[in-house]
């Protein structure tokens, strides 16, 4: 068994000023070169790369030297000296270790994938062997930059008064939302617990129970299909507060970013950030969740085709539909032909049958739908975009939902391939205003557009009974270029307002008793008034470290099925198992 070599520094943070200085130093080989009388090797620890160089004497130590190969695991003790050639391209490439000594903790086989970070391998294969891709440099970095988000969190949230409290993982299973991940009960056969979407009620009986200000770096369960951003399992930054309005949960939150981009990034940004209430962000970006780094802003058609004759438009606008249009200003040129039958194809995904473009040349214009309009008519629609040389507009006409979903995708999807999205630019905003309810035409019943314990406006109330459609919620998200990073509201406090929210969104009193029944008795023993939010942690750290997927900025993700390629599960439970749970698994039909 080999000897510890307790290290004085960490590889990555020797410099200039280091030389001379005896080190010793723990880490993986990187890599080894053997130039005759010289060995050199770059050893790696989280946090970077430095270079050793073996002489040729002692023999015995340049021996060892030269068994090394990649991912093997050493310490070294060594003087620090300057390097003859530089390498600029390191922290740590003014400077070099002249080993003395050298220890091998354990020896590798050859890795199969590189450990470096450009090395350019399938992400399933990444997860397999996670362990090896989480040694490169940049998941180091990001696991670390997390840490210090989370810190951040930590301190600036106890700074305020908020008590970090931990709710249970085992709940109840809930109608409402996404997916539950079910739990079966093996000493109650045949029910079952859920893994939580979130700690909402238990947050909501914190406050009951005069915590007064709560936060928790929470794990969360959703069993829905997955994109970059989402996972089946996932942390969120969770928290709630008592006497309190949206003013207060607004304040508190924009300080804590605020911190967290002093702190961790190193960059001001300015307070307030701009509220957009939830009817004008669709209408000028077709997303709740607006990026505001470019325009591209939708406009309104209605009036100006309402009688133009053709039938797309007229159609549309006569089923209660809406015909509207963004303005690529600037970028006809970018775009061929055949690029805008790609684009009508990718808005068919959200129901959309078509898209209409004109393009605004220096003659003249020029149109898809050319043999429907005159030039004096599409000059008509130009001019609504402050059309000019060199503009394409895109149009859809349809549902106005399949409307905001085609046009708000597109304008974001063209802004990124026109390079026009800045990561290092940071546009915060609120959306602010959301109706209550969503209606869902297929079950012939209102959901709850955030979840059942929102708030409604004040002054909306009376619409729960007449109109509730019409209902706005006191509820506010925070939006960071187009990415929602949380969402929370004002919560309802009262047991009888709370009842209606139920009857509305048609839940019968049996089930109501089954899932809330406690939270209604609770409501009868004195409720402040008290509101909160959650942050999305991986999307946080995801967007401020400027990567594309949550799955760089978590240790041990899920791949796109739900699936963990380095354990393999989910996997089949025993027959034991099964029977000690009361579960049968049924055999599929043929």
């Amino acid at each position: 068994m080999s000897t510890l070599m307790k290290r004085t520094h960490m590889c990555g943070v020797l410099r200039s000023e280091n030389i001379g200085g005896k080190v010793t130093l723990n880490g993986w080989i990187q890599k080894r070169r053997n130039l005759g009388g010289l060995i050199f090797c770059d050893l790696r620890d989280k946090t970077g790369i430095v270079q050793i160089v073996f002489n040729n004497e002692p023999a015995d130590l340049f021996e060892r030297a030269d068994s090394l190969r990649s991912e093997y695991v050493v310490g070294v003790r060594g003087t620090v000296r300057e390097r003859e050639s530089k390498n600029r391209d390191l922290p740590t490439g003014d400077i070099e270790i002249i080993a003395e000594e050298l220890v091998i903790y354990s020896e590798a086989d050859t890795p199969p994938i590189y450990v470096k970070d450009d090395d350019n391998v399938s992400e399933d294969l990444r997860l397999r062997y996670r362990y090896l891709d989480l040694r490169k440099l940049k998941m180091q970095r990001n696991l670390t930059f997390r840490h210090k988000i989370a810190q951040c969190a930590r301190e600036y949230f106890s700074a305020e008064g908020f008590t970090e409290v931990e709710t249970p993982v085992l709940v109840n299973p809930t109608p409402e939302g996404a997916r539950d991940y079910l739990v079966p009960s093996r000493v109650n056969p045949g029910k079952f617990f859920a893994l939580p979407q979130s700690p909402q009620q238990f947050k909501q009986m914190l406050m009951l129970s005069g915590t007064d200000r709560y936060f928790q770096i929470a794990r969360c369960f959703r069993d829905e299909d997955l994109r970059a951003d989402r996972q089946p399992e996932f942390t969120q930054i969770d928290l709630e507060m008592s006497f309190v309005d949206q003013e207060d949960v607004i304040d508190v939150n924009e300080r804590f970013l605020q911190k967290v981009f002093r702190d961790v990034m190193d960059i001001e940004i300015p307070v307030p950030f701009p509220r957009v209430p939830y009817d004008e962000a669709m209408e000028r970006f077709g997303s709740d969740k607006p990026d505001t780094r470019f325009g591209f802003e939708l406009k309104c058609l209605n009036d100006v085709v309402k009688d133009c004759g053709f039938k797309v438009f007229t159609d549309a606008l006569a089923a209660g539909g809406d015909v509207r249009g963004i303005n690529i200003s600037g970028y006809s040129d970018k775009f061929s032909r055949k690029d805008v039958d790609k684009m009508t194809e990718s808005i068919k995904t959200f129901g959309a049958k078509g898209l209409v473009w004109i393009r605004v040349n220096d003659s003249e214009i020029t149109s898809s739908v050319n043999k429907f309009f005159d030039q004096d008519q599409l000059k008509q629609i130009t001019e609504v975009f402050s059309g000019k040389p060199n503009d394409l507009i895109l149009i859809v006409a349809d549902r106005k939902s399949v409307v905001f979903d085609s046009l708000g995708f597109l304008r974001r999807d063209l802004a990124d391939k026109l390079g026009l999205l800045n990561d290092s630019q940071y546009n915060l905003l609120w959306v602010v205003d959301f109706p209550l309810y969503e209606y869902n035409e297929e079950e012939g019943r209102y959901y709850a557009m955030h979840h059942p314990f929102t708030a409604p406006k004040p002054e909306d109330v009376p619409l729960m009974d007449t109109d509730p459609g019409k209902v706005k919620a006191n509820a506010y998200d925070i939006v960071l270029n187009g990415v929602e990073l949380g969402g929370g509201s004002i919560r309802i406090h009262d047991s009888a307002l709370q009842q209606k929210m139920f009857e509305v969104l048609g839940l019968s009193p049996e089930e109501v008793q089954q899932k809330f029944g406690f939270m209604l008795e609770a409501f009868r023993y004195g409720t402040p008034p008290h509101g909160g939010l959650a942050y999305g942690l991986d999307r946080l750290v995801m967007l401020l470290a400027g990567e594309k997927s949550i799955r760089e900025v978590i240790a041990f993700p899920k791949n796109q099925n739900a699936a963990c390629m380095l354990t393999g599960a989910p996997t089949e439970a025993a027959e034991q198992q099964l029977e000690e749970l009361s579960i049968r698994i049924a055999e599929e039909e043929k």
